[in-house]
């Protein structure tokens, strides 16, 4: 029996056709990016520990819009919105349940939930309803904005929800941070250490259970839909639901990084939800590479770093240098700038492989 097929499936599907980075060198790679991830709280202080935790909470929300947009095909500007859902769900229940019993994580888990039920609802007349390229984008959009506005009026005193105050434009605010029981008292996953370590984890885990998705038949298929859906359903396939299906489990990913960012800042807004948020991961995920999750994850933290640094000398202007980052992109490299530099190296060192082997 040959070393490949005595391997679990689930790791050959982790090194699939459908993702880059593949043997000894890529996990070795990764082990010590992880490695150096792990180690660094103890050589930073707790604000800035906390303040790359807000960097990894966006990026569960880019690994989900690459499911749907990069391997799907399907352009959706709809992430803010379930992130949205599922921060103000989240923000309603643990208002009303308290933070007691390990009730904050049912909540998560909740609120998330919440988020994949809207998507599965708006998904379905959208993929069922055969709404597709520029007009799904449109959809999409459109929903977000109706949403932000929505919540941007319920700032009356009769917009409660039990305990909690929607609170309109201004946010809703009060909500507990994710807390763990344990025996020895409960663990408070404040914006510090203990959140990072929870952050990274869950991001660790998302991405590699990602790849084994993308690279199983489910994936496949999904990838097949984006090359030419008419073939696809000449084989036999319903598009539909391989759509609808990429689109809830990518939406629940943007409710996960709303989930997150509540706990983070004990704090939600409608402006989360607005026009300009709409179109950044979109500029993340499109930077980075978004038919590839390694070089999403990449593109949108170097992406990130990049706003929150130009923000310094003015929101404006980082927003400018957003969209004409956007436009390089689209012109000089489609698939992506960190995926275009991530080829051209494989590319070289494939060459360089084959040419030793010659010799």
């Amino acid at each position: 029996m040959s070393s490949t097929s005595s391997k679990p499936r689930w790791l050959t599907l982790l090194e699939g056709p459908q993702t880059l980075g593949r043997g000894p060198g890529f996990w070795s790679v990764f082990a010590l990016v992880i490695a150096a991830a792990i180690a660094y709280p103890s050589f930073a202080d707790g604000y800035d520990v906390g303040n790359n935790v807000y960097f990894f909470n966006w990026i569960f929300m880019a690994l989900g819009l690459s499911l749907i947009w990069g391997y799907g095909g399907a352009l959706s500007f709809g992430q803010t919105a379930f992130f949205g859902v599922a921060a103000y769900a989240y923000g309603v229940l643990t208002i009303n349940l308290g933070d007691a019993y390990g009730l904050t994580l049912f909540s998560f888990v909740a609120a998330v939930g919440v988020s994949a039920l809207f998507a599965a609802i708006l998904g379905y007349f959208l993929f069922f309803g055969r709404i597709s390229g520029v007009f799904l984008g449109i959809v999409t959009l459109s929903v977000t904005l109706v949403l932000e506005r929505f919540m941007a009026q319920t700032a009356g005193p009769q917009w409660r929800i039990g305990e909690a105050r929607l609170n309109g434009f201004n946010g809703m605010g009060g909500m507990p941070s994710l807390t763990i029981p344990w025996p020895g008292g409960d663990i408070v996953l404040f914006p510090d250490v203990q959140l990072y370590y929870f952050t990274l984890a869950l991001l660790v885990v998302v991405y590699l259970a990602l790849r084994i998705l993308v690279n199983s038949r489910f994936g496949n298929v999904l990838v097949a839909i984006r090359e030419n859906p008419e073939r696809a359903e000449m084989l036999g396939y319903d598009i539909r639901k391989y759509q609808l299906a990429a689109f809830v489990i990518g939406s629940s990913l943007a409710g996960v990084s709303g989930v997150l960012y509540t706990s983070w800042g004990n704090y939600i807004t409608p402006a989360s939800m607005g026009m300009t948020a709409a179109a950044l991961p979109i500029v993340w995920v499109a930077v980075g590479g978004r038919s590839d999750l390694t070089t999403t994850l990449v593109g949108t933290l170097v992406v990130l770093f990049g706003f929150q640094a130009l923000t310094v000398y003015g929101s404006q202007y980082a927003l400018i240098v957003m969209g004409l980052l956007l436009v390089i992109t689209v012109l000089v490299a489609p698939n992506g700038l960190i995926y275009g530099l991530a080829s051209l190296m494989s590319g070289r060192l494939r060459r360089r492989n084959a040419a030793r082997e010659g010799l």
